[in-house]
């Protein structure tokens, strides 16, 4: 029986990982919920699951929690929380599904703990991989990726050693926007951003995929999960979702894992490694799903992909830049003002405005706190 908090439970990811324990009731458990102020679906998420603790990060919807509940759950508020949570002492796996750079602290908190991590926080590994994969080797931990595409390279690599690896290849479907031209983009509305043609994920992470930044999210994560260079990580554009990653070998053999475009499916493989459980949920039909088609990535149209790439290959604080840029610009948009391409503008705006410094946590936690004051001060 795996013992489970969940960060970000009343997010997109946290609420299909509490289905995939749900369905699995004889091999997981949940024993901690952290979410930032929906109290009423947390409150409907500590009936179903009867957690230990349970968190709300924002204190005023704590405290309204703390107030009415009187259940056996333990209820807590705030940053302090939340660290707790993170290294509640009856859990052993933690699944990072806060959003952006907020989950990095807690993941880190939680490693030291000797806690399992399943991550679908990608930004705790953009902006401080190092360190991050340094603290699950001291600390023996594992590290399971919830990302559809990293899960599916972490079961393709399963059929060959690390030295037969010849690319890492990442698909994306292209968004709402596959096949437009930079000039068409001046007038995307958020609404359009939102209407993704295969997943259902937050705004944040969904918006993310229509300009690609969230692909070269993702390119810096696959370096730090698979110690990978960037020279070997490529990525292939394929509208129907069904190949989820590849892993291209030496001898030209190609592993890929296929599936539904449905998060819940690497979830619990990530719950579940090293083994498989049956899957509660529907499965591929590939005669229903007929035709699958790749096509390289538009880069002219989409240029923030690039820009992750090469803010990787820098390293240091850039890439932690990249992602508060591109973080704030989103929410930005999300407000209503800047215009979709904007986003854009201001990430490469940050990502030249500073100068780069080694990845430490005092660096990166610096260059986080700058970047996104320069974007509000000159922007909101």
């Amino acid at each position: 029986m795996k013992r489970i908090v969940v960060l970000g439970s009343t997010g997109s990811i946290g609420r299909q990982t509490l289905e995939v324990v749900l369905a699995n009731p004889d091999k997981l458990k949940i024993v901690g919920l952290v979410a930032h102020k929906n109290d009423a679906l947390l409150e409907q998420q500590i009936a179903l699951c009867h957690p230990e603790v349970a968190v709300l990060t924002e204190g005023a919807a704590g405290k309204s929690l703390q107030k009415r509940y009187t259940g056996g759950t333990k209820i807590l508020c705030g940053e302090e929380g939340l660290m707790e949570a993170a290294t509640w002492p009856g859990a052993d796996t933690v699944v990072g599904a806060m959003v952006g750079y907020a989950g990095l602290r807690p993941t880190l908190a939680a490693i030291a703990a000797g806690k399992n991590i399943a991550l679908a926080n990608k930004e705790t590994l953009v902006a401080a991989g190092q360190i991050v994969m340094d603290a699950v080797a001291y600390y023996n931990v594992s590290l399971t990726p919830v990302d559809s595409e990293h899960s599916a390279i972490f079961q393709a690599l399963r059929g060959g050693a690390k030295g037969e690896v010849k690319n890492l290849i990442i698909t994306a479907s292209g968004g709402p926007f596959r096949g437009k031209t930079r000039a068409e983009l001046e007038q995307v509305t958020l609404e359009q951003c939102l209407k993704h043609p295969n997943w259902s994920m937050g705004p944040k992470v969904t918006i993310d995929s229509s300009t690609l930044a969230n692909k070269g999210l993702e390119v810096m994560e696959a370096h730090w999960l698979f110690d990978m260079p960037y020279d070997k990580i490529k990525v292939l554009v394929h509208p129907e979702s069904i190949v989820h990653s590849l892993v291209e070998f030496v001898d030209g053999s190609v592993l890929a894992q296929l599936g539904n475009p449905d998060m819940r499916l690497p979830i619990q493989y990530a719950l579940s490694w090293p083994e498989r459980f049956d899957y509660a949920f529907e499965t591929l039909d590939l005669v229903q799903r007929h035709q699958l088609t790749f096509e390289a990535p538009d880069l002219e149209s989409f240029p923030a992909l690039q820009l992750a790439r090469e803010c990787g290959m820098a390293g240091g604080i850039l890439p932690c830049v990249f992602n508060a840029a591109n973080e704030e610009a989103v929410n930005l948009f999300i407000q209503g003002r800047i215009s979709y391409l904007d986003i854009y503008r201001i990430t490469e705006k940050m990502v030249g405005k500073f100068g780069n410094s080694e990845c430490t946590l005092e660096n990166i936690e610096a260059a986080d706190g700058a970047t996104r004051l320069v974007v509000k001060r000159e922007w909101a």
